[in-house]
């Protein structure tokens, strides 16, 4: 995602603070991750699920991104269960 300025909203902070996942990894993640899920219709701006790695541990990111402005905006911060999604952590695992 390309991002003039990246936003951290409190939701997010919280679970980076939670995970011990860092701001330079979020951003990295972000700005250079693969794009898994795209959310176009979401509000406020178009968001996305992107898939990144902390060495070899997973992490999702879902961030929107203010196109007039190229500001992005992380919504949340997680890493994937394993047990809900396939051995890439790019898909869902069926319920």
């Amino acid at each position: 995602m390309n991002c003039a300025i990246i936003h951290y909203s409190r939701h997010a902070f919280e679970r980076m603070f939670e995970r011990a996942i860092p701001p330079e990894l979020i951003r990295e993640v972000v700005t250079k991750g693969e794009i898994i899920a795209s959310y176009p219709d979401d509000q406020p701006f178009p968001s996305a699920l992107i898939l990144g790695f902390d060495q070899i541990r997973p992490i999702h990111v879902v961030a929107a991104r203010n196109a007039a402005t190229s500001e992005c905006y992380v919504v949340t911060v997680y890493v994937p269960d394993p047990n809900l999604w396939d051995a890439a952590f790019k898909q869902r695992r069926p319920s």
